[in-house]
């Protein structure tokens, strides 16, 4: 599991006083790269790069300006060609989930753009398997 700690700024608040849906989109989208890039071999980060393929998001509760939430995310099951599910968690300081996440990836060849199969040895880096 890969942890962030995120503040809501000022920019990211809406004309609701809370922090916009898509500025949801754009922290699962950082959040996931920041992942990537922790937990990738070098080579790996400079070959290969992900794009979003669906996002399924429920938003259940709002975050403030000034407000503090924990990010997780985690991929629990193996690639499936090109694809994988990664799923995400934002709680806020009270505890409580404020965003869940289930977004789906793909893995593009960085100089050809083509969808490229994920090798397990790529897979190893973020997958959690059980056991």
């Amino acid at each position: 599991m890969f942890r962030v700690t995120i503040i809501a700024g000022a920019d990211d608040i809406d004309e609701l006083g809370h922090v916009n849906n898509a500025v949801w989109v754009r922290w699962i989208q950082e959040i996931a790269v920041a992942h990537w890039q922790a937990a990738a071999r070098a080579q790996d980060v400079a070959a290969y790069v992900w794009v979003v393929t669906r996002h399924e998001i429920d938003y259940r509760g709002n975050l403030g300006i000034g407000e503090t939430v924990t990010a997780e995310t985690w991929v629990p099951n193996p690639p499936k060609g090109a694809r994988f599910d990664r799923h995400m968690r934002f709680t806020g300081a009270d505890g409580r989930v404020k965003v869940e996440a289930v977004t789906t990836w793909a893995m593009l060849d960085r100089a050809s753009g083509r969808l490229l199969r994920v090798r397990p040895e790529i897979a190893a880096a973020f997958v959690e398997l059980p056991g």
